[in-house]
């Protein structure tokens, strides 16, 4: 089977423990997350996490559905990179000496996405929010400029193309209702 990029989108009652709770049904798999966002979610009181990994669909769906079943999670879905919309954001700490140094580097910023947020004598703080590729493309770009002090690169945010939230439906459903009387 083909491993392939996975995104993993969790609907959770917002208590302690859950992350734990989530993350542990991978570590039993033995399957190693790449990236995990977690936030609030559209809906109050319900917390999401986002988790990437590289896998073998079935592994991937097994895992899900296991997630699913905890007795806190209201949804858990998996999708493929043409299912959903995401972006990621990164940091780069560049030389200061070096970017002024180096006109290029300057071009490379100006034409990607990338933007300067801080800048002094020592160093450079460019932003850059996209997809992965072109994260990594600019941060090898910096590597064969040898211009990078520090790298930072955050989990993805993800929403899926569908039209509505999924989870918006499963709290008119009546057994969710039921559920959440506990």
């Amino acid at each position: 089977m083909e491993k392939k990029l996975y995104t993993i989108i969790v609907y959770t009652e917002n208590i302690a423990g859950m992350l734990n709770q989530v993350t542990a049904e991978f570590t039993r798999r033995m399957m190693n997350i790449d990236t995990i966002t977690a936030s609030s979610s559209s809906v109050e009181g319900v917390h999401r996490y986002t988790i990437s990994l590289w896998g073998e669909e079935d592994s991937v769906h097994k895992v899900t559905k296991r997630i699913a079943k905890k007795v806190d999670v209201l949804k858990a879905d998996y999708y493929t990179d043409n299912e959903i919309f995401f972006q990621e954001v990164a940091l780069y700490k560049l030389s200061t000496p070096k970017v002024l140094a180096d006109s290029y580097i300057s071009r490379m910023i100006r034409h990607s996405t990338a933007r300067v947020i801080e800048v002094n004598d020592n160093y450079t703080v460019v932003e850059m929010t996209g997809q992965t590729d072109a994260i990594v493309e600019l941060y090898n770009e910096f590597v064969a400029r040898d211009c990078i002090l520090q790298f930072v690169k955050s989990g993805r945010v993800a929403v899926p193309r569908a039209s509505q939230e999924k989870l918006s439906d499963l709290l008119f459903d009546e057994d969710y209702k039921r559920k959440a009387v506990k």
